[in-house]
C-alpha cells in the first residue's frame, strides 16, 4: 500500500469512475491512493472500517450567506460552518453581502478573514462584490484571493449592496474579463419586477406573481449578450425559471462561457405546497410550480444546469413575518441540502454519483479548486462525508446547527444520514460531536 497514516475502508467508495469497494489511503491531509478493498493496511496506519456506509467526497457549497461580521445574529462563521460540517459540506464560499461591511474592498475582505479565522469548522473561501462604484477595487480584490465577483441586476434587499444597471454591468464585466475573472450574477430584471403586480400580504400566489419568470429570462438574456460581446466568463446564480433553459443551452452551444446553478429548494419544494403566510419559503427568485421543477431536473440531467448549491440565506425569526412583501427573502437549508437533493434524486431514479457531480465536483471546478476538492482520487484533499443513504430522518429545526431555527424543510422526512465528516483526514464531526475548528481560509489559485 502507498504511504498512509489513515485508511478508510468501505464497500461503497464513490470515485470518479463510479462506486466500488475500496480502501482510501491518507497521509498529510491528502489522499495518497485509492486501493482495492482488501489491500493490506501498512504498519502504523489507523484503519477506519465504514462498513456499507458510502464514502463521498466532501461537498463544496459555493453559495452561502454567512452574514459575519455585522449581522452575526442572523448566522455567523461558527454556526454556519458547524451546520455545513454536520451536512457533509467541507468547503463553502461566502457571499459578499449581508455582512457589514460587504466584501467590496480589500480592507473589507481583510476584516472578514480576521473574523472567520478561528471560527471555521470547514474550509472557507470568499466572493467579492461588484458595485456601481467599485470597479477600481475589482482587480485588487482578485489579487487578494477572492474567487470571483457577485453582482445583482435588480435591488439586492440591502442598501449597502446596490445593483448594477446595464451600463454598470458592461463596465464591471469588461474589467473582470480583462483579468480573466468570473462574474456571478443574481439575474432578475428590475423593469419586469416593477411592472409585476405587487399586492403584498400572506398569499404565496401573490408573491409568486410579483417575481415573474420573464424577470429572470430577460436578465439572463442581457447577461448572455454581454458575455458573448466581451468573451467574458459568467455564472447564473440560483436559476428558478425553466423558461430560461433554451436560451442558456443555445448560449452554451455557441461557446458563450456561461455556467448555471440551481438550489435544493427549487428542486425539492413547489409553489403548490407553500402555505399562505409561511415566509420561511420566501426567496428571490421564488420557488415555482411542480412542472417548472421537472424541467430543472431535466436540465441538470442533460448538463444545461451545471451544479446545485444552497444559497443558504438565513435571518432572525422575527424577520420572517406572514407578509411575503416585507418578510426577509432567504431559505435556510445548509445542513440538510445533501439529504434534500438525494431524497428527490433517488425518487427520480438518479444516483449518488449524480448528486456528487452537482454538489462537489462541479462546484469545486467553478471556483478553481478541482485540483484539491471535489473527488476521491490521489492528490486531492482528504475531505469526506460518510453517508447512510438509505436511512431517514425528519427535519427538526431545533436540532439544526444554524443560529436561527427557521427552515422551509421543517417536518420533511429525508433520506441520507451523514454519519461523519472529515477534513484533510481528520474527523471533524461524528454523531453530532464536533472537534475544535480545523478549517482553513482559502484563496483563489493564481
Amino acid at each position: 500500500m502507498s504511504e498512509a497514516e489513515l485508511v478508510l475502508r468501505s464497500t461503497r467508495v464513490l470515485t470518479p469512475d463510479g462506486s466500488r469497494p475500496a480502501a482510501v489511503a491518507v497521509a498529510d491531509g491528502r489522499i495518497t491512493a485509492v486501493l482495492p478493498y482488501d489491500a493490506e493496511v501498512p504498519p502504523g496506519a489507523r484503519l477506519e472500517d465504514l462498513g456499507d456506509h458510502v464514502l463521498l467526497p466532501g461537498l463544496v457549497d459555493t453559495h452561502v450567506h454567512v452574514n459575519d461580521p455585522g449581522r452575526t445574529h442572523w448566522e455567523g462563521f461558527w454556526t454556519a460552518t458547524r451546520a455545513a460540517a454536520a451536512g457533509g459540506i467541507t468547503t463553502l464560499v461566502d457571499m459578499p453581502l449581508n455582512s457589514l461591511p460587504p466584501t467590496t474592498t480589500v480592507d473589507h475582505l481583510r476584516t472578514k478573514r480576521e473574523v472567520a479565522a478561528d471560527k471555521a469548522h470547514v474550509d472557507v473561501g470568499f466572493w467579492g462584490g461588484a458595485l456601481p462604484d467599485n470597479v477600481k477595487d475589482l482587480r485588487p480584490l482578485r489579487d487578494a484571493g477572492v474567487f470571483g465577483f457577485k453582482a445583482f441586476l435588480s435591488p439586492s434587499g440591502v442598501d449597502e449592496f446596490p445593483h448594477l444597471d446595464q451600463e454598470g454591468l458592461a463596465r464591471s464585466l469588461a474589467e473582470i474579463a480583462g483579468f480573466g475573472g468570473l462574474l456571478i450574477v443574481h439575474a432578475e430584471d428590475p423593469h419586469h419586477l416593477d411592472a409585476a403586480p405587487q399586492r403584498g400580504g400572506p398569499g404565496y400566489a401573490d408573491f409568486l406573481a410579483s417575481r415573474p419568470r420573464d424577470a429572470e429570462d430577460t436578465a439572463i438574456a442581457t447577461l448572455v449578450a454581454e458575455a458573448r460581446r466581451l468573451d467574458a466568463r459568467v455564472h447564473v446564480l440560483h436559476l428558478s425559471s425553466s423558461d430560461a433553459l433554451p436560451l442558456i443551452a443555445e448560449a452554451k452551444r455557441d461557446g458563450v462561457r456561461i455556467t448555471v446553478e440551481t438550489c435544493p429548494h427549487y428542486l425539492t419544494l413547489t409553489a403548490e405546497e407553500v402555505p399562505d403566510g409561511a415566509s420561511e419559503f420566501k426567496c428571490c427568485p421564488p420557488i415555482r410550480e411542480s412542472a417548472n421543477q421537472d424541467l430543472l431536473w431535466q436540465a441538470l440531467a442533460d448538463g444545461t444546469i451545471d451544479c446545485v448549491v444552497t444559497d443558504h440565506s438565513p435571518s432572525t425569526a422575527d424577520l420572517k413575518t406572514d407578509d411575503f412583501a416585507t418578510a426577509w427573502g432567504g431559505i435556510s437549508g445548509l445542513q440538510v441540502s445533501l439529504a434534500a437533493v438525494w431524497t428527490e434524486a433517488r425518487r427520480r431514479g438518479l444516483g449518488l454519483e449524480d448528486v456528487v457531480r452537482w454538489m462537489s465536483t462541479r462546484t469545486a471546478a467553478l471556483v478553481g479548486l478541482d485540483d484539491r476538492k471535489g473527488a476521491i482520487e490521489a492528490g486531492r484533499d482528504a475531505d469526506f462525508a460518510v453517508l447512510a443513504p438509505d436511512e431517514t430522518f425528519t427535519v427538526d429545526p431545533a436540532a439544526l446547527h444554524h443560529r436561527n431555527h427557521v427552515t422551509a424543510y421543517a417536518g420533511k422526512t429525508l433520506y441520507g444520514v451523514v454519519k461523519s465528516t472529515w477534513l484533510r483526514g481528520e474527523r471533524i464531526v461524528a454523531d453530532g460531536e464536533f472537534t475544535e475548528p480545523k478549517g482553513q481560509l482559502l484563496t483563489r489559485t493564481p
